[in-house]
């Protein structure tokens, strides 16, 4: 892939998991990066770990947390060319669907969606001038679910919505990409409180076609090739990273 040449990109929820993993590749790769994230504990890990990294306090759901965190990395790099939206809660809500609250469906979809919104909003200024990219961070919920899971599953469907409605907004000055992953191992890229590293067993790694569950660093290498010049010709589209899982059929005899 191209160098960047002192481009700078914002990765969201950049202090644990995927987003760590892809703030560390991307600054691996020459690019100046700050990680913005609402955890301070894993904030300051995360600087701690990879010197360089500009890191910054943000809640995604909160317009005005978004707005002074896109402000402040642009003062500090002079430009933004690139935008990972990346922050979001995983998991089920609530347990069934008779007992999940307004509340918890709103909290998913206000960081899991709504950040993803609020953040393009406020950099597409900057990336509109640098001729930019985006890379929203969705997932094979998205595609298929598990059972309670509905509050999750459309943040997600929406990322992947919204992913190709910012890709004609934004066109043709900023391109507007989703990653989405599947089942990813991302114990080893957790804050140090939250990490456990014990095996995964050989039937978690042969529910995947390619033979292992997926690494952080997997998702972090789309999501630079998506970034990079080498991907100018893609926009409006959704990678589905997950070792072939959402392709596989399965009976149950």
């Amino acid at each position: 892939m191209n160098p960047p040449a002192g481009k700078a990109a914002l990765v969201t929820g950049g202090a644990q998991g995927i987003g760590r993993a892809t703030a560390a590749r991307l600054a691996a790769d020459g690019w100046r990066v700050a990680i913005a994230d609402n955890d301070a504990e894993a904030l300051a890990e995360a600087r701690s770990a990879h010197a360089g990294l500009l890191a910054l306090a943000c809640d995604v759901s909160e317009e005005a947390s978004v707005a002074g965190a896109v402000r402040e990395a642009a003062q500090a790099f002079g430009r933004l060319d690139a935008l990972v939206n990346n922050a979001g809660i995983t998991g089920a809500a609530g347990g069934p669907l008779e007992s999940l609250t307004l509340a918890e469906w709103n909290r998913r979809i206000g960081s899991n969606l709504t950040g993803v919104f609020l953040t393009a909003k406020h950099c597409a200024a900057q990336l509109r001038a640098t001729r930019g990219a985006i890379v929203n961070v969705a997932s094979t919920r998205a595609l298929q679910s598990e059972p309670h899971t509905e509050a999750y599953s459309a943040s997600k469907g929406g990322v992947v919505a919204l992913t190709h409605a910012l890709a004609m907004s934004l066109g043709p000055e900023v391109r507007v990409n989703c990653v989405s992953p599947g089942w990813i191992d991302v114990r080893a890229w957790r804050k140090g409180a939250r990490r456990d590293v014990a095996p995964l067993s050989a039937a978690d790694h042969a529910q995947h076609p390619v033979g292992r569950v997926g690494r952080p660093e997997d998702v972090a290498a789309m999501i630079a090739w998506l970034l990079s010049d080498e991907a100018g010709f893609v926009t409006g589209q959704n990678f589905v990273v997950d070792g072939g899982m959402t392709r596989k059929m399965i009976y149950v005899e």
